[in-house]
């Protein structure tokens, strides 16, 4: 006997037609009505797609990325004028970058432009609109719209232009500003400014799996996850291809990483892996970031969750003591960070925030990133390490925009934005290429987020920021004086009595 039970108000999700009985049935012979969301070909599963609509996409950099279906809606190119939602646009040639190369994307919501040459001169030319938001602000818009919340509060972006509205949304062919973003309304909450963000709800999302099995239950293979969860939670239509589609039962339940209730249609992935940035052990670092580098490996203190930025930061764990046992955050989705592989041992669907290929240490984790940014803005992250352009003598800091050039907050303005539970230390050169000092009285640059750097370490010294009396200088490199410091400093400091040698 087979006791098969059946919805008794039948299925109803926004008229989506699915071929199985929707009555509560009592059966005692062997016949199923089964539910299938397989379709044969990524064509067929986006037949229906329409122009004008909302596309949330998948994917970190080029990992986790639903490129077979993003293919397939090139191949249609009647379909246009979409606002695309992605953490970034792919590069140049793959990932949502082929259909901004197309023309069919409108406007993209994003966090990060990063080295897509077409999308940075589409959106500074003004052939398309951008938005760009916070990561973690982008993954919690994602997950709101699908949880039913329309609105939140964040502290990350306050005091930034993304708050006062004073980011370029569109440009004019002649590089004048068109429109800007609309402002933020601010409250406090136990003296504390928050920043209230609307959530995204999509038309379609594309999502990438490891394994799909026909109900739409999908496992999320290592950082591939990414935003992958929270878009297929999301959207009205929701289409997954999977690179492995197994029979129902074939994902162990403690392993469905999206239930199959957010999913409409499965195809088979057919498009290979890319790998963004192939990194291996780094070599070594010139003795200026050296010394950069090791004294921020003394920041580590043992049984520390720490989350490191891109560049400098991420070679500091080369010189941690062996003795101390440090957790390694990556915000794409990763606890437990190993050190790079080596050659011939990258896997594509393990990469950090830098895109760079990493391994996994014994004991780590792995989540969504709408998950690693809630952890983060929680203030769980003990001490985040990051480079910087410019910072202000209170603890301001400038990290993701110059003139003329549009790259991206990614992750920045979340990690600074609990300073009073996590420590932000800033490793840079002390001045730029030409000279000019990078620790200064006010940022010029857009900021990443106001009073919120405890510590500054560049090759000349260390400085301690204290929010309203500004900055000490704690200690010095070998063979510098207070006064070249001095000299190459944009703002006042204090230098401390007991002013040390720098570790």
């Amino acid at each position: 006997m087979s006791l098969l039970l059946r919805s008794a108000n039948g299925f109803i999700r926004g008229g989506k037609k699915h071929l199985f009985l929707l009555t509560r049935t009592f059966a005692t012979t062997s016949r199923r009505f089964e539910i299938n969301k397989i379709y044969p070909s990524a064509t067929e599963a986006i037949k229906d797609l329409t122009s004008d609509s909302t596309l949330l996409a998948g994917g970190f950099g080029l990992c986790g990325v639903p490129d077979t279906l993003i293919g397939a809606l090139r191949s249609k190119p009647s379909i246009r004028n979409l606002t695309a939602v992605s953490n970034n646009a792919g590069v140049d040639g793959s990932g949502l970058g082929i259909l901004l190369a197309s023309g069919q994307i409108s406007k993209m919501i994003a966090s990060y432009v990063g080295e897509n040459k077409t999308f940075e001169q589409k959106y500074l030319t003004g052939e398309i609109e951008l938005e760009l938001t916070p990561q973690g602000t982008l993954a919690e818009r994602c997950r709101a719209g699908g949880a039913g919340i329309p609105a939140f509060y964040t502290p990350a972006a306050f005091g930034t232009v993304v708050q006062t509205g004073e980011l370029p949304v569109r440009y004019n062919p002649d590089g004048t500003v068109a429109a800007y973003s609309k402002p933020r309304e601010v409250r406090v909450f136990d003296g504390k400014s928050y920043v209230m963000e609307e959530a995204i709800r999509g038309d379609v999302a594309f999502v990438k799996a490891w394994k799909a099995d026909s109900l739409g239950n999908c496992q999320f293979r290592f950082s591939a996850a990414n935003f992958n969860g929270a878009m297929g939670r999301n959207a009205t239509l929701t289409v997954v291809e999977a690179e492995n589609i197994v029979p129902v039962g074939g994902i162990d339940p403690a392993a469905v990483h999206l239930p199959g209730i957010y999913v409409d249609r499965v195809i088979q992935s057919t498009t290979p892996k890319n790998i963004e940035r192939r990194s291996t052990a780094p070599g070594k670092p010139p003795s200026k970031r050296k010394r950069i580098i090791r004294r921020a490996a003394k920041e580590f203190q043992n049984g520390m969750y720490a989350n490191l930025g891109i560049g400098m930061p991420m070679l500091a764990p080369t010189f941690v003591d062996p003795n101390i046992t440090v957790q390694l955050q990556s915000e794409n989705g990763i606890l437990g960070l190993g050190p790079y592989p080596r050659r011939g041992d990258e896997d594509p669907d393990l990469i950090n925030a830098g895109k760079e290929i990493v391994t996994l240490a014994p004991g780590a984790s792995i989540f969504g990133s709408d998950e690693s940014f809630g952890m983060i803005r929680a203030g769980k992250i003990d001490l985040t390490i990051l480079g910087a352009m410019q910072v202000g003598m209170y603890g301001d800091i400038a990290s993701w925009a110059l003139p003329g050039k549009i790259k991206g907050m990614g992750g920045a303005m979340d990690l600074v934005s609990n300073p009073g539970k996590t420590k932000v230390v800033v490793t840079m050169e002390h001045c730029d290429r030409k000279g000019n000092a990078k620790i200064l009285e006010k940022c010029i640059f857009p900021l990443t987020g106001r009073t919120c750097v405890s510590r500054i370490i560049t090759e000349l010294g260390v400085f301690d920021v204290d929010f309203e009396k500004g900055l000490t200088l704690v200690e010095i490199a070998e063979g510098v004086e207070v006064d070249e410091i001095r000299a190459k400093t944009g703002a006042p400091f204090a230098v401390s009595d007991g002013l040390k040698p720098m570790l």
